[in-house]
Protein backbone atom coordinates (compact mmCIF):
# COMPACT_ATOMS: atom_id res chain seq x y z
CA UNK A 1 0.00 0.00 0.00
CA UNK A 2 1.36 3.41 -0.98
CA UNK A 3 2.32 5.73 1.87
CA UNK A 4 2.51 9.50 1.97
CA UNK A 5 5.16 11.40 3.86
CA UNK A 6 4.03 14.84 5.02
CA UNK A 7 5.14 17.89 6.96
CA UNK A 8 3.32 20.16 9.40
CA UNK A 9 4.72 23.66 9.95
CA UNK A 10 3.63 25.62 13.02
CA UNK A 11 3.58 29.25 11.89
CA UNK A 12 3.35 30.44 15.48
CA UNK A 13 6.95 29.40 16.01
CA UNK A 14 8.56 30.71 12.83
CA UNK A 15 10.86 33.69 13.47
CA UNK A 16 11.93 34.16 9.85
CA UNK A 17 15.58 33.26 10.46
CA UNK A 18 15.90 31.42 7.10
CA UNK A 19 18.00 28.62 8.58
CA UNK A 20 15.76 26.18 6.72
CA UNK A 21 16.37 27.96 3.43
CA UNK A 22 20.12 28.03 4.01
CA UNK A 23 20.19 24.33 4.89
CA UNK A 24 18.35 23.46 1.68
CA UNK A 25 20.35 25.81 -0.51
CA UNK A 26 23.74 24.60 0.68
CA UNK A 27 22.74 20.95 0.36
CA UNK A 28 20.94 20.81 -2.97
CA UNK A 29 21.33 23.84 -5.26
CA UNK A 30 25.02 24.61 -5.65
CA UNK A 31 25.40 23.57 -9.31
CA UNK A 32 25.47 25.73 -12.46
CA UNK A 33 22.04 27.05 -13.36
CA UNK A 34 20.77 26.71 -9.80
CA UNK A 35 22.08 30.04 -8.51
CA UNK A 36 18.65 31.66 -8.55
CA UNK A 37 16.81 28.61 -7.20
CA UNK A 38 15.47 28.35 -3.67
CA UNK A 39 13.73 25.02 -3.43
CA UNK A 40 12.80 26.23 0.04
CA UNK A 41 12.12 29.84 0.98
CA UNK A 42 10.46 31.85 3.75
CA UNK A 43 8.04 34.60 2.77
CA UNK A 44 6.66 37.51 4.74
CA UNK A 45 2.89 37.48 4.52
CA UNK A 46 0.98 39.40 3.37
CA UNK A 47 3.44 40.03 0.55
CA UNK A 48 4.29 39.25 -3.08
CA UNK A 49 6.17 36.05 -2.24
CA UNK A 50 8.73 34.15 -4.29
CA UNK A 51 8.58 34.09 -7.23
CA UNK A 52 6.94 37.48 -7.25
CA UNK A 53 3.12 37.30 -7.19
CA UNK A 54 3.09 33.51 -7.54
CA UNK A 55 -0.41 33.33 -6.04
CA UNK A 56 -1.82 35.03 -9.14
CA UNK A 57 0.02 32.77 -11.59
CA UNK A 58 -2.62 30.08 -12.05
CA UNK A 59 -2.16 26.33 -12.36
CA UNK A 60 -3.56 23.39 -10.42
CA UNK A 61 -6.97 21.85 -11.01
CA UNK A 62 -10.45 23.19 -11.69
CA UNK A 63 -13.51 20.95 -12.03
CA UNK A 64 -11.27 17.94 -12.49
CA UNK A 65 -9.31 19.50 -15.33
CA UNK A 66 -5.86 21.06 -15.41
CA UNK A 67 -6.11 24.81 -15.01
CA UNK A 68 -3.81 26.84 -17.30
CA UNK A 69 -1.07 28.72 -15.50
CA UNK A 70 1.56 31.29 -16.30
CA UNK A 71 5.23 30.68 -16.94
CA UNK A 72 7.13 32.66 -14.34
CA UNK A 73 10.15 34.54 -15.68
CA UNK A 74 13.58 34.08 -14.18
CA UNK A 75 13.51 37.77 -13.23
CA UNK A 76 10.41 37.21 -11.09
CA UNK A 77 12.61 35.10 -8.81
CA UNK A 78 15.04 37.97 -8.32
CA UNK A 79 18.28 39.00 -9.96
CA UNK A 80 21.71 37.65 -9.13
CA UNK A 81 23.87 40.54 -7.96
CA UNK A 82 27.64 40.51 -7.76
CA UNK A 83 29.29 41.98 -4.67
CA UNK A 84 32.91 42.90 -3.99
CA UNK A 85 33.61 40.47 -1.15
CA UNK A 86 37.30 40.19 -1.98
CA UNK A 87 37.85 43.93 -1.70
CA UNK A 88 35.85 44.24 1.50
CA UNK A 89 37.48 41.37 3.36
CA UNK A 90 41.02 41.44 1.97
CA UNK A 91 41.68 45.02 0.86
CA UNK A 92 41.88 47.54 3.72
CA UNK A 93 41.22 50.41 1.35
CA UNK A 94 37.67 49.19 0.74
CA UNK A 95 35.50 50.07 3.70
CA UNK A 96 32.00 49.21 2.51
CA UNK A 97 30.24 46.45 0.64
CA UNK A 98 29.17 47.64 -2.78
CA UNK A 99 26.46 46.02 -4.82
CA UNK A 100 27.09 46.45 -8.52
CA UNK A 101 23.46 46.09 -9.55
CA UNK A 102 20.35 47.30 -7.80
CA UNK A 103 17.90 44.53 -6.99
CA UNK A 104 14.24 45.12 -7.77
CA UNK A 105 12.81 41.87 -6.45
CA UNK A 106 14.09 38.89 -4.50
CA UNK A 107 13.10 35.86 -2.45
CA UNK A 108 12.78 37.93 0.73
CA UNK A 109 11.59 41.13 -0.90
CA UNK A 110 9.56 43.31 1.49
CA UNK A 111 10.66 41.07 4.34
CA UNK A 112 9.24 42.14 7.72
CA UNK A 113 7.01 44.71 5.99
CA UNK A 114 3.74 44.77 7.89
CA UNK A 115 0.25 45.31 6.53
CA UNK A 116 -2.50 47.34 8.15
CA UNK A 117 -2.18 50.53 10.15
CA UNK A 118 -0.39 51.15 13.43
CA UNK A 119 -0.99 49.98 16.11
CA UNK A 120 -2.77 47.07 14.42
CA UNK A 121 -0.22 46.37 11.72
CA UNK A 122 0.71 42.71 11.28
CA UNK A 123 2.80 40.18 9.37
CA UNK A 124 3.93 36.60 9.77
CA UNK A 125 6.35 34.20 8.09
CA UNK A 126 5.37 31.46 5.68
CA UNK A 127 7.99 28.79 4.87
CA UNK A 128 7.37 27.18 1.46
CA UNK A 129 8.64 24.08 -0.30
CA UNK A 130 7.23 21.59 -2.80
CA UNK A 131 4.02 20.14 -1.34
CA UNK A 132 4.56 16.66 -2.84
CA UNK A 133 0.87 16.70 -3.61
CA UNK A 134 -1.47 13.74 -3.69
CA UNK A 135 -2.79 15.01 -7.04
CA UNK A 136 0.26 16.79 -8.49
CA UNK A 137 -0.73 18.90 -11.47
CA UNK A 138 2.92 19.01 -12.55
CA UNK A 139 2.91 15.23 -13.00
CA UNK A 140 -0.28 15.29 -15.05
CA UNK A 141 0.98 18.14 -17.25
CA UNK A 142 4.35 16.58 -18.16
CA UNK A 143 4.04 15.34 -21.76
CA UNK A 144 7.03 12.99 -21.51
CA UNK A 145 6.16 11.52 -18.10
CA UNK A 146 9.41 12.63 -16.54
CA UNK A 147 7.63 13.36 -13.24
CA UNK A 148 6.62 10.49 -10.97
CA UNK A 149 5.44 9.88 -7.42
CA UNK A 150 7.28 7.29 -5.34
CA UNK A 151 5.15 4.45 -3.97
CA UNK A 152 7.18 4.05 -0.78
CA UNK A 153 6.75 7.61 0.50
CA UNK A 154 4.75 9.72 -1.99
CA UNK A 155 7.68 12.02 -2.79
CA UNK A 156 7.28 13.67 -6.21
CA UNK A 157 10.45 13.65 -8.32
CA UNK A 158 11.61 14.68 -11.79
CA UNK A 159 13.63 12.12 -13.76
CA UNK A 160 16.48 14.24 -15.09
CA UNK A 161 17.21 11.71 -17.83
CA UNK A 162 13.66 11.89 -19.19
CA UNK A 163 13.05 15.64 -18.71
CA UNK A 164 13.19 17.56 -22.00
CA UNK A 165 12.74 21.01 -20.49
CA UNK A 166 9.34 21.60 -22.07
CA UNK A 167 8.32 23.52 -18.91
CA UNK A 168 4.70 22.35 -18.86
CA UNK A 169 5.26 21.48 -15.20
CA UNK A 170 6.39 25.04 -14.46
CA UNK A 171 3.08 26.44 -15.63
CA UNK A 172 0.93 23.66 -14.12
CA UNK A 173 2.26 23.98 -10.55
CA UNK A 174 0.09 26.63 -8.84
CA UNK A 175 2.67 27.07 -6.08
CA UNK A 176 5.46 27.68 -8.61
CA UNK A 177 7.82 25.37 -6.79
CA UNK A 178 9.39 23.86 -9.92
CA UNK A 179 12.38 25.69 -11.32
CA UNK A 180 13.96 25.66 -14.77
CA UNK A 181 17.71 25.22 -14.99
CA UNK A 182 18.80 27.49 -17.84
CA UNK A 183 22.15 25.67 -18.06
CA UNK A 184 21.04 22.03 -18.16
CA UNK A 185 17.69 22.87 -19.80
CA UNK A 186 15.90 20.69 -17.24
CA UNK A 187 13.25 21.36 -14.61
CA UNK A 188 14.26 20.78 -10.98
CA UNK A 189 12.58 20.93 -7.60
CA UNK A 190 12.58 20.00 -3.92
CA UNK A 191 13.06 16.25 -3.43
CA UNK A 192 11.95 16.24 0.24
CA UNK A 193 15.48 15.10 1.05
CA UNK A 194 14.51 11.53 0.12
CA UNK A 195 18.09 10.23 0.61
CA UNK A 196 17.71 11.29 4.24
CA UNK A 197 14.23 9.76 4.50
CA UNK A 198 15.68 6.46 3.31
CA UNK A 199 17.91 6.53 6.39
CA UNK A 200 15.05 7.46 8.72
CA UNK A 201 16.25 11.08 8.97
CA UNK A 202 14.19 14.25 8.64
CA UNK A 203 14.68 16.66 5.72
CA UNK A 204 17.40 19.25 6.27
CA UNK A 205 14.94 22.14 6.53
CA UNK A 206 13.19 20.40 9.42
CA UNK A 207 16.26 19.04 11.19
CA UNK A 208 18.11 22.37 11.17
CA UNK A 209 15.15 24.55 12.25
CA UNK A 210 16.12 26.27 15.53
CA UNK A 211 12.48 26.98 16.36
CA UNK A 212 11.53 23.29 16.14
CA UNK A 213 8.36 24.14 14.27
CA UNK A 214 8.23 21.24 11.79
CA UNK A 215 6.73 17.81 12.18
CA UNK A 216 7.61 15.10 9.68
CA UNK A 217 5.96 11.71 9.32
CA UNK A 218 3.44 9.65 7.42
CA UNK A 219 -0.20 10.64 7.10
CA UNK A 220 -1.32 7.05 7.63
CA UNK A 221 0.49 6.67 10.96
CA UNK A 222 -2.32 7.16 13.46
CA UNK A 223 0.14 7.31 16.36
CA UNK A 224 2.31 9.94 14.71
CA UNK A 225 2.10 13.75 15.13
CA UNK A 226 1.09 14.41 11.50
CA UNK A 227 -2.07 12.32 11.66
CA UNK A 228 -3.06 13.84 15.00
CA UNK A 229 -2.57 17.45 13.88
CA UNK A 230 -4.22 17.03 10.47
CA UNK A 231 -7.02 14.55 11.10
CA UNK A 232 -7.72 14.44 14.84
CA UNK A 233 -7.23 18.03 16.00
CA UNK A 234 -7.70 19.49 12.51
CA UNK A 235 -5.43 22.45 13.22
CA UNK A 236 -2.95 21.77 10.40
CA UNK A 237 -4.24 22.97 7.03
CA UNK A 238 -3.01 22.94 3.43
CA UNK A 239 -2.03 26.17 1.70
CA UNK A 240 -4.56 27.23 -0.93
CA UNK A 241 -6.65 24.04 -0.92
CA UNK A 242 -8.71 25.50 -3.77
CA UNK A 243 -5.84 24.73 -6.14
CA UNK A 244 -7.01 21.13 -5.99
CA UNK A 245 -3.62 19.40 -5.78
CA UNK A 246 -4.15 18.09 -2.21
CA UNK A 247 -0.85 19.31 -0.73
CA UNK A 248 0.99 17.24 1.86
CA UNK A 249 2.65 20.20 3.55
CA UNK A 250 0.29 21.58 6.20
CA UNK A 251 0.33 24.72 8.33
CA UNK A 252 -0.85 25.57 11.84
CA UNK A 253 -2.27 29.08 11.24
CA UNK A 254 -0.73 32.07 13.05
CA UNK A 255 -2.31 33.59 16.13
CA UNK A 256 -1.10 37.13 16.79
CA UNK A 257 -2.13 39.30 19.78
CA UNK A 258 -5.61 40.74 19.39
CA UNK A 259 -6.07 44.17 17.85
CA UNK A 260 -6.37 47.42 19.82
CA UNK A 261 -9.65 49.32 19.78
CA UNK A 262 -10.06 53.07 19.34
CA UNK A 263 -9.38 53.63 23.04
CA UNK A 264 -6.09 51.78 22.91
CA UNK A 265 -7.44 48.77 24.79
CA UNK A 266 -7.12 45.15 23.70
CA UNK A 267 -10.24 44.15 21.78
CA UNK A 268 -11.75 40.81 20.77
CA UNK A 269 -10.86 41.43 17.12
CA UNK A 270 -8.03 39.32 15.65
CA UNK A 271 -4.86 41.10 14.59
CA UNK A 272 -4.66 39.12 11.33
CA UNK A 273 -7.95 39.55 9.43
CA UNK A 274 -9.78 36.24 9.30
CA UNK A 275 -10.62 36.95 5.65
CA UNK A 276 -6.93 36.86 4.78
CA UNK A 277 -6.35 33.59 6.62
CA UNK A 278 -9.34 32.09 4.81
CA UNK A 279 -7.79 33.20 1.55
CA UNK A 280 -4.63 31.28 2.41
CA UNK A 281 -5.98 28.20 4.18
CA UNK A 282 -9.66 27.97 3.27
CA UNK A 283 -12.80 28.06 5.41
CA UNK A 284 -11.45 25.34 7.74
CA UNK A 285 -9.17 27.93 9.33
CA UNK A 286 -12.06 29.24 11.45
CA UNK A 287 -12.41 25.96 13.31
CA UNK A 288 -8.66 25.52 13.62
CA UNK A 289 -8.27 28.92 15.28
CA UNK A 290 -11.10 28.19 17.71
CA UNK A 291 -9.52 24.86 18.67
CA UNK A 292 -6.13 26.47 19.18
CA UNK A 293 -7.64 29.23 21.33
CA UNK A 294 -9.56 26.77 23.51
CA UNK A 295 -6.55 24.53 24.07
CA UNK A 296 -4.26 27.47 24.79
CA UNK A 297 -6.70 28.66 27.44
CA UNK A 298 -6.80 25.18 28.98
CA UNK A 299 -3.03 25.21 29.25
CA UNK A 300 -3.05 28.67 30.83
CA UNK A 301 -5.46 27.39 33.47
CA UNK A 302 -3.12 24.57 34.36
CA UNK A 303 -5.25 21.91 32.72
CA UNK A 304 -3.90 19.20 30.47
CA UNK A 305 -3.90 19.69 26.71
CA UNK A 306 -2.64 16.99 24.40
CA UNK A 307 -2.63 19.46 21.51
CA UNK A 308 -0.51 22.07 23.28
CA UNK A 309 1.91 19.42 24.52
CA UNK A 310 2.23 18.17 20.96
CA UNK A 311 2.84 21.64 19.51
CA UNK A 312 5.25 22.71 22.26
CA UNK A 313 7.32 19.61 21.43
CA UNK A 314 9.64 19.67 24.42
CA UNK A 315 11.10 16.42 23.11
CA UNK A 316 11.91 17.67 19.63
CA UNK A 317 12.96 14.25 18.37
CA UNK A 318 9.34 13.14 18.72
CA UNK A 319 8.48 15.56 15.92
CA UNK A 320 10.14 13.25 13.40
CA UNK A 321 8.44 9.88 13.04
CA UNK A 322 10.14 8.52 9.95
CA UNK A 323 10.51 4.75 9.62
CA UNK A 324 13.08 3.47 7.17
CA UNK A 325 11.58 3.66 3.66
CA UNK A 326 14.39 1.96 1.76
CA UNK A 327 13.47 -0.75 -0.73
CA UNK A 328 15.85 -3.70 -0.51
Amino acid sequence: MARQVAMVIDLNKCIGCHTCTTACKSLWTDEPGQEYMLWHNVETKPGPGYPENWEASGGGWENGQLKPGQLMSKESHGTECSVNHEAVFFDASEIRLRQDEKMKVGSNWNEDSSSGEYPNNYHFYLPRLCNHCTKPSCLEACPVRAIYKREEDGVVLIDQDKCQGLRACNTACPYKKIYYNHVTKKSQKCIFCFPRLEKGEAPACAKQCPGKLRFVGFLEDEDGPIHKLVYEWKVALPLHPEYGTEPNVFYVPPILPNAYDDNGDISDDPRVPIEYLRQLFGEEVDGALITLDVEMERKKQGKSSQLMDLLIAKDWKSMFNIPDVRIE
